[in-house]
């Protein structure tokens, strides 16, 4: 007997044979020739009688028919002379393989670990501190002296209309080209130092002196970039007055024009780098954006749960890194390194993709690329293009390819970029805390040295 690769071939040819029909009666008759028609009247009530008996026989010997073919396909499938084993297969888990797979499973478990692990935690630090969220951490008493920073947040809206008067007065002529460079040097300088001034001269605290120096690093980007695409769109509409192609490469999808309407759109939309129009979308989703404010409520009310009873009693009942045993030091900094990281995945989270979201849905900006998958970078420069994207773009478009163009090598234009990205990362740290010890800038400019 012949061993079939495939059981199921067998069943089905023994199926298809088990289901042979023998012809009726009526078949044999019609082939017969027939004279006259009475004979054939008779012939045809004897096929309807004899189709019908056929077909009763049928149907009752269906389920007979069906335990034979079962009793079939035991018999032949899966015997011991059937080989079980006909591939080269590799283990799931081999190093062939593992890439090819779907991981769905054991995400799960890690997720089911990752929250009865936290679920311990949370548990034994309320057991040990208690609850230690006050009602004034949002907002108390304290915060009254900060009033300083929010009248210099307010005042910074004076530098973009400075700019604005500056480049109208360029649109009419009015003054010359080095000159406009200058006034807008002096505007974007003061709109940096300015917030650095009151934060330095106020005993405020350390979030609200961070929130304003953001606010202003961003008001400095913005001005930079309106300053140079409205410099680069005039030098644009001189070579075309002269009469100069222009490359096919550059799209000019808007003319040179100083709108008052399109600065204020620029400097509240989700975006650093300025252009007279942006993609937008139809319509506001009103229930997305509904969701998308209780997800940034929840996950705020997160981030400060984890700071308040975990981050502050981990630092407050540590000794001096530097004074204490260096174990021990390990030992304090591996114990926030946990927190830390999830405070940082919740501010990711809340502003790069829920406030950044909604401040676009506001304004129906279409273009939301604020991120890529940086947790699929593979190198350091990877990660740092692809985790805030507003910045990158206005590194590129304003930094890195001015420098290209100027005949500055790569390097030194890439060393360029990690420079000015260090320096702000040092006043929006070392300004609120009054310490300037260069942390900041050493670990930005040390990640430099890694791309």
């Amino acid at each position: 007997m012949a061993i079939s690769d495939e059981p199921e071939t067998v069943a089905t040819a023994l199926n298809h044979s088990s289901l042979r029909r023998r012809p009726t009666a009526a078949g044999l008759f019609n082939s017969s020739e027939t004279t006259t028609d009475s004979s054939g009247d008779d012939l045809a009530k004897d096929s309807g009688s004899d189709d019908s008996i056929s077909s009763d026989a049928a149907a009752n010997s269906q389920p007979q028919q069906k335990q034979d073919t079962d009793f079939s396909v035991l018999k032949f499938a899966y015997r011991p002379s059937v080989p079980a084993h006909r591939k080269v297969k590799e283990s799931p888990l081999s190093s062939d393989t593992i890439f090819r797979q779907s991981h769905a499973g054991l995400f799960n478990l890690c997720i089911v670990v990752l929250v009865a692990v936290n679920s311990r935690l949370i548990i034994e630090n309320l057991m040990k501190y208690g609850w230690l969220i006050k009602s004034g951490f949002w907002f108390s008493s304290k915060s009254l002296r900060d009033w300083p920073l929010f009248m210099c947040c307010l005042s910074l809206v004076v530098f973009p209309f400075a700019a604005f008067i500056v480049e109208k007065l360029a649109q009419q002529k009015c003054i010359p080209e080095p000159v406009v460079v200058v006034l807008h040097i002096i505007i974007t300088s003061a709109s940096l130092f300015y917030p650095v001034l009151v934060i330095l001269r106020c005993d405020s605290a350390f979030l609200s002196g961070v929130t304003l120096m953001l606010f202003a690093c961003v008001v400095w980007l913005k001005l930079v970039s309106y300053a140079h695409t409205n410099y680069d769109m005039r030098a644009l509409t001189k070579s075309v007055e002269k009469g100069e192609a222009l490359p096919d490469t550059l799209n000019m999808d808007y003319p040179y024009n100083v709108s008052f309407k399109s600065l204020a759109y620029f400097l509240v939309a989700p975006t650093l780098c300025y252009q007279p129009s942006y993609p937008r979308t139809p319509y506001i989703r009103k229930g997305w954006l509904f969701r998308q404010l209780v997800k940034l409520i929840i996950f705020t009310g997160v981030m400060g749960f984890i700071i308040e009873q975990y981050i502050n009693p981990i630092v407050q009942n540590s000794q001096h890194p530097l004074k204490g045993n260096l174990l021990y030091a390990i030992e304090r900094v591996l114990k926030l390194s946990v927190p830390n990281l999830y405070v940082w995945l919740c501010m990711f989270y809340c502003f790069f993709h829920l406030w950044l979201n909604i401040l676009a849905e506001l304004l129906r900006f279409g273009d939301r690329e604020f991120y890529q998958d940086w947790w699929n970078a593979k190198t350091v420069e990877d990660y740092w293009r692809m985790w805030n994207m507003p910045v990158h773009k206005w590194m590129i478009r304003h930094l890195y390819f001015p420098c290209l163009r100027h005949g500055i090598p790569k390097a030194v234009a890439l060393l360029i970029a990690f420079l000015v990205s260090a320096l702000f990362h040092e006043l929006c740290i070392a300004v609120p805390c009054h310490i300037f010890k260069l942390w900041a800038f050493g670990g930005i400019m040390f990640q430099e040295r890694q791309t």
